[in-house]
């Protein structure tokens, strides 16, 4: 069975950790830890960058920065892995879903002005598949309205929007680390920090509540508990592993996005036989390859579809569960309106295996399978009408 996600070594790894063995500081916030820090700061052109021993841990401090109140509202898409509100619901804040774009999946811009009230706070959009979302849109309206902007960039290392890297986009955003990243740590994440008055809590929060970090700077005599706070620094182990990482995101970015156009190209001609869509990619996104998902026709054509593909020894999958259809989403959230097009997209969705280091066979047999379950003759809705894919198509993006 050709696997979803391989985790992916380049080589150097296990040589950083044991340099970090050697510098007898294995706690967070050591040489490597720094290294990473400054590396993120580069790439994303944010003002500070802080480690964190996951990107659930980097939304949490997102959410403590901004000092909510119970009752206070956070919007962002129901289409989206379960910490983005997580994070916020801790803090006492209720989300507020949106629905998302038919094209890119991201949260819908157009809705964002029906969904803010009196209690709103922050705006969340998610870069979904590291495609960012309509960031100038959403920003402008936040301004307008004196909201923060959080970015979930989970997805988007190495993304860009207009020429302008994702992750320095907004007041804060979080990315993730995690094994199914494009680079990863096993388990970690971090903060990006682009707004100048969250540069020092930050630090503080990341240090359990102290101001720890001001001195080992030489800017206090000793240290102690300022401000609310946890443990959110990851070990020098697993910085070590990361540096060695992002030393080859460049290269492991390009890699996924030469299988991404592989699978993009091999099924044009399902997309105008009507039978899937492919991702959509705005024009000015410039995307790093972290997934490539279709749409199939409805849910049992996606259920179906996955079952076919591992018949034949590719293991596919399906994605996030609407969070407004959750038990928890019920109790902790609220929605904006109906949210059709994430019902809709949710249930069809099925992502392909990509991941650095699969060979030339690899893909070809993922595509091979996937020609084999669906260049079938077109299933017909009640109504006689086909599934098209054009009826998806926005006209402002490009394929």
């Amino acid at each position: 069975m050709l696997p979803f996600n391989r985790p992916y070594a380049t080589g150097a790894e296990l040589r950083y950790i044991a340099q970090a063995i050697d510098n007898l500081h294995l706690s967070g916030n050591g040489p490597f830890t720094e290294r990473c820090c400054r590396w993120l700061e580069q790439a994303a052109g944010a003002r500070h960058a802080l480690l964190t021993h996951s990107g659930t841990g980097a939304l949490e401090m997102a959410a403590m920065l901004l000092d909510l109140e119970p009752g206070d509202e956070v919007i962002m898409p129901s289409y989206t892995f379960v910490s983005t509100a997580n994070a916020f619901v801790l803090r006492g804040a209720v989300p507020v879903f949106v629905d998302v774009r038919p094209d890119t999946l991201n949260l819908d811009e157009r809705l964002l002005e029906d969904a803010i009230g009196p209690r709103t706070r922050a705006i969340v959009p998610v870069h979904y598949a590291g495609v960012a979302a309509e960031m100038d849109a959403v920003c402008a309206i936040a301004r307008a309205h004196g909201l923060a902007v959080v970015a979930d960039a989970a997805q988007a290392v190495l993304s860009t929007y207009h020429g302008r890297p994702v992750l320095g986009l907004g007041d804060l955003a979080a990315v993730s680390f995690h094994e199914t990243k494009n680079v990863s740590s096993g388990e970690g994440g971090a903060l990006l920090v682009n707004d100048a008055r969250h540069g020092r809590r930050a630090d503080v929060i990341q240090e359990k509540g102290t101001n720890r970090r001001e001195f080992f700077r030489g800017e206090v005599d000793k240290y102690t508990w300022v401000d609310i706070g946890s443990s959110y620094l990851p070990s020098e182990i697993n910085a070590a592993f990361l540096y060695a990482q992002l030393e080859e995101a460049e290269r492991i970015t390009a890699e996924r996005l030469g299988i991404w156009s592989r699978y993009h190209e091999a099924f044009a001609e399902l997309e105008a036989r009507g039978r899937l869509r492919r991702p959509v990619v705005p024009r000015g996104c410039g995307h790093n390859g972290h997934l490539y998902h279709l749409l199939l026709e409805d849910g049992d054509d996606r259920d179906r579809f996955l079952r076919d593909l591992r018949a034949r020894g590719v293991h596919a999958v399906f994605h996030y569960v609407p969070l407004h259809s959750s038990p928890a989403g019920a109790r902790f959230a609220r929605p904006a309106g109906d949210l059709p097009v994430t019902t809709s997209a949710a249930a069809r969705v099925a992502r392909l295996p990509l991941w650095a280091g699969m060979t030339g066979d690899d893909v070809e047999l993922v595509i091979d399978a996937v020609w084999q379950a669906v260049a079938q003759p077109v299933r017909r809705a009640a109504s006689g009408e086909r599934f098209a894919a054009r009826r998806w198509m926005a006209s402002d993006t490009t394929r």
